[in-house]
């Protein structure tokens, strides 16, 4: 018992000594330095009169360790019910959000697992084996004899024992270098990486919901144009056939009408076709059947129209906003630590091994005191020549981080274009639509004074036709752009990472 108690002490002793002086080897992670612009580049111009700055200017980039800025319901400023539910359930139902969530369990799983290697692993066993040694054995025929109580004399049975194992078996690889810590390091990184994950698939789903609702409402529209400019073609045809009976105007004008009518019919099922594929994407994006929306959504509604103007803020809380940003982030951290992983190959790693059981002949005897072993052995391990393995790992993970930095950069990069390039595409466009609200209504009168004139005999018959046709492709491209303007409001919300207070 005192060699037992003595052999334990001196593995205790060992521990600690070797745990107090523990290091931590390889870099430690410092978030670079991302310089940022005090504003957007497209903020200022002299165009831009629908978004709003915030006047706290800053260049110090906030650090993606603190926590995401919560995004808010920026689907309700289009101020449309249907869309609210939709975006609700495609919240509740979505499948990349399912294995969004999964991504993160694994994640946190996987943490658990390096984890592990700090501490001990212990496996209980217990066995019973049964021996026959040969008798035609050299020297074995004498130990056969006295186990058997027959004496050495030739053809002595032969040697046969049974034995019953029962105990414990510890084995713990200190971690004096920190190779394990710098695993768990990157695992956690790891992990908040799959959480910014999960809320970039959230804030691309939500802002996919309602560009595809816009879509179908835009399809609508354009439909209903489209059917409405058909029945009044359809009406001047018969006027024009009329006249043409009457041998007032040339049948000319009546093939003419009829090649327009004809033209604008043959729009309507590209409309229709676009409406039923928006129901069946909505339909895939709520995680149900592509026709599950089709009683719901069929019936034509308003486009949703946006909000008259955006507080873009700062560029650098982008880094805080923009989810794929603070993942690239957590990516560089993840794959600094795994360089310290590698560089924890270079030293020794030691450990501690031992045992603690009985053993005996029979069953009744595996549980006296007399039959208890154990055994304690620390013990050190250092790989003297492996051709350059280990240095060529460091290699490789000094590569996947300075990617993981040029990815990181360029994410940030990203961030900032795609505001820049929403900013400028929501107010240009809507520029666009005044002009052509403007031209529509331009058309609307001239397509009446044409029909007027046309009717009194004061103009042909192909100013009716230009002025119908000129209606027709402005109030298409009208409605288009209705559709843009809110589609370039919704990119403008997910280039900002998805809604946000604004600052004061």
């Amino acid at each position: 018992m005192k060699t037992y108690t003595r052999l334990w002490w001196l593995a205790v002793a060992m521990t600690v000594a070797m745990v107090a002086t523990a290091c931590t080897v390889g870099p430690d992670y410092k978030q670079p330095d991302m310089p940022m612009p005090e504003q957007f580049s497209e903020l200022n111009s002299a165009t831009q009169p629908t978004t709003q700055s915030v006047t706290r200017p800053t260049t110090q980039p906030i650090s993606a360790d603190q926590p995401p800025a919560d995004y808010q319901a920026w689907w309700t400023t289009f101020n449309d019910a249907k869309l609210n539910s939709l975006i609700d359930r495609a919240v509740a139902g979505n499948l990349d959000i399912t294995a969004a969530l999964n991504r993160i369990l694994e994640a946190r799983a996987q943490r658990g697992v390096v984890a592990s290697g700090l501490f001990p692993q212990i496996d209980a066993n217990g066995s019973y084996t049964y021996s026959r040694f040969s008798s035609n054995i050299p020297g074995l025929s004498a130990i056969s004899g006295a186990f058997n109580g027959s004496g050495a004399a030739p053809g002595a049975p032969a040697l046969t024992y049974g034995l019953w194992q029962s105990g414990l078996d510890a084995t713990w690889e200190i971690d004096i270098f920190g190779g394990t810590r710098r695993g768990i390091e990157a695992a956690t990184y790891n992990l908040q990486a799959s959480v910014d994950d999960l809320r970039d698939v959230q804030i691309t789903l939500l802002a996919e919901v309602a560009v595809d609702y816009i879509e179908l409402r835009g399809a609508q529209f354009q439909l209903d144009i489209a059917q409405h400019n058909l029945a009044s073609q359809q009406q001047t045809l018969a006027l024009t056939r009329s006249r043409a009976e009457g041998g007032l105007i040339p049948y000319l004008n009546v093939a003419q009408q009829e090649a327009q009518v004809a033209t604008t019919a043959a729009t309507i099922p590209s409309f229709e076709t676009e409406i039923r594929q928006s129901i069946h994407h909505l339909s895939i994006l709520l995680g149900v059947d592509p026709g599950a929306l089709s009683g719901e959504l069929s019936a034509a509604g308003p486009i949703p129209v946006g909000p008259t103007s955006v507080p873009p803020g700062i560029p650098s809380e982008l880094l805080r906003r923009r989810p794929d940003v603070r993942r690239a982030e957590r990516q560089l951290a993840a794959a600094t630590a795994q360089i310290g992983v590698a560089t924890a190959d270079l030293f020794p790693k030691f450990s501690v091994t031992g045992a603690l059981g009985t053993e005996a002949g029979t069953f009744k005897q595996l549980f006296d005191y007399s039959s208890r072993f154990y055994n304690i052995a620390p013990g050190v391990t250092w790989d003297i020549f492996d051709a350059g393995k280990v240095d060529s790992n460091i290699k490789v993970q000094n590569a996947r981080q300075a990617e993981a930095l040029a990815a990181y950069r360029k994410a940030v990069l990203q961030s900032m274009s795609d505001v820049d390039d929403a900013l400028v595409a929501c107010n240009r466009e809507q520029v666009r639509l005044q002009a052509l609200r403007d031209a529509v209504a331009a058309n609307e009168r001239s397509v009446e004074l044409s029909t007027e004139l046309f009717e009194k005999g004061s103009t042909d018959f192909l100013s009716v036709l230009d002025a119908q046709r000129d209606l027709f492709a402005a109030q298409t491209s009208m409605a288009q752009s209705e559709q843009q303007v809110s589609a370039d409001f919704v990119a403008l919300y997910k280039a900002l990472g998805g809604g946000w207070s604004e600052s004061k």
